[in-house]
């Protein structure tokens, strides 16, 4: 079976590697042209621990192939994956433009049987629209070719997305036909031999699925950061409440950590889409309104407790920030809680020294010139006046307090992920300050 997967970003692209790794002829489809001569040489445009290697093997094997035109490759494929982005509009509502657009090429140029798969996180409702903009098309032409729409949501989370994916906690599919079904069982049936759950479902409940699988982790997030702030006023620590809470079956331990909350591409874009969804049908999702309320106040406690400590006045004052990506293992900075820090610490007047392993280019490109950019972790501490820990990337987690107190001009800690010891931290003379410690 062949497929074609539209758009290259972070979902289509995995989702495009990994079907050709087990086994399946892939094509993949962006119209940004410079992004697929990238691809064909084995470069990926995206920093994902894993891909570029997998994806340079299949493209050897001959299953993994790049175009910029799906109606050119419309006939060779019996699959399309609709993988393309749905950036929030202005209200925070799903902007389906590129959706649509995908629907409608489909439907100017197929002439022959298609499922077409919506990858896409989008608002329950839009295979609905898919199915009459292909038609629309068809009409048009005055041809009547059979088609189904389908819903396959991804649960992959940016770090891990390889991992993820061929190794899933379950594959959801919404379905309307049992030709669809039969489809959806070859092309999964790899994973199913493997254990994975494949659940079918109906379309609108596949849709919803994944939006509400996406809010409750933002809203677990939220919760225990809403916690931690109440545990530091009434002088519990967040960590012991988390292993108390977390060793209850009814409750897991995942997505339990207190922090400078939620970023990134899916959680706060998902939220913002679902509570439109709500209102458009006259619903009001008061749990997610407050988690959103929450998320956002979370992401300037660091300046808070940076700026008490300096009784409000930081003008001139140098701070080293470790941490610019969302969460570790991934160069991804869209919402980021350091973007809304940064921006605290310039309208304070601070000077400011960053370093991540991974996420600078794409930071230089958001933020310019207006901080510094250190090749190390140790090289933003020299002569500082503070520390900020924002993203728990591995390399950050071995730093010693030895070597901060060498090197700072004022040896202060604020940990905004409670990765280090506290105890060990105070006790080497390193003022600290955690997130509900």
């Amino acid at each position: 079976m062949k497929i074609a997967v539209v758009g290259s970003g972070y979902v289509g692209l995995v989702t495009g590697v990994c079907m050709a790794e087990v086994g399946f002829e892939v094509i993949c489809i962006d119209i940004d042209a410079l992004k697929i001569a990238a691809m064909k040489q084995g470069k990926s445009p995206i920093y994902e621990p894993g891909l570029e290697d997998i994806m340079k093997k299949n493209i050897q094997k001959g299953l993994l192939s790049f175009s910029t035109d799906l109606s050119l490759v419309l006939d060779e494929v019996e699959v399309v994956f609709s993988a393309v982005g749905t950036p929030p509009d202005e209200d925070g509502s799903a902007d389906l433009q590129y959706v649509l657009e995908v629907a409608r090429t489909i439907g100017k140029n197929m002439n022959n049987y298609k499922l077409v798969i919506t990858k896409s996180t989008v608002p329950v409702g839009t295979a609905k629209l898919v199915k009459e903009a292909i038609q629309d098309e068809l009409k048009k032409r005055d041809v009547d070719i059979h088609f189904d729409v389908a819903s396959n949501p991804e649960f992959l989370k940016e770090g891990e997305a390889v991992h993820d994916f061929l190794n899933p906690d379950r594959i959801v599919v919404g379905i309307d036909s049992e030709r669809a079904k039969t489809i959806f069982e070859k092309l999964y049936q790899h994973f199913v031999s493997q254990g994975y759950p494949l659940i079918f479902s109906d379309i609108a409940s596949a849709e919803m699925i994944k939006y509400a699988a996406n809010a409750m982790l933002a809203t677990r997030i939220s919760f225990m950061n809403d916690i931690a702030n109440l545990c530091e006023i009434v002088g519990a620590d967040v960590n012991m409440v988390k292993k108390g809470i977390g060793e209850d079956k009814r409750i897991g331990n995942k997505f339990l950590n207190a922090g400078t909350g939620y970023g990134g591409s899916c959680l706060p874009k998902d939220v913002k889409a679902l509570i439109k969804t709500a209102e458009k049908n006259n619903y009001s999702l008061e749990v997610l309104k407050a988690v959103e309320k929450v998320n956002d106040k979370q992401k300037s406690v660091l300046f808070n407790k940076l700026n008490k400590y300096y009784n409000f006045d930081l003008k001139g004052k140098k701070i080293a920030l470790l941490g610019l990506s969302f969460k570790p293992n991934t160069d991804d900075i869209r919402e980021a809680p350091s973007l809304v820090l940064i921006e605290h610490l310039l309208a304070a007047g601070c000077e400011i020294f960053a370093y991540d392993p991974v996420a600078m280019p794409e930071a230089r490109r958001k933020l310019g010139n207006s901080v510094h950019y250190c090749s190390s972790a140790e090289e933003t501490f020299i002569n500082a006046d503070a520390l900020l820990l924002v993203t728990e990337w591995k390399e950050f987690k071995i730093l010693t307090p030895q070597r901060i107190l060498s090197l700072m001009k004022k040896p202060v800690l604020f940990d905004g992920r409670n990765i280090f010891n506290a105890v060990e931290i105070h006790n080497a003379g390193v003022e600290y300050f955690g997130i509900g410690r």
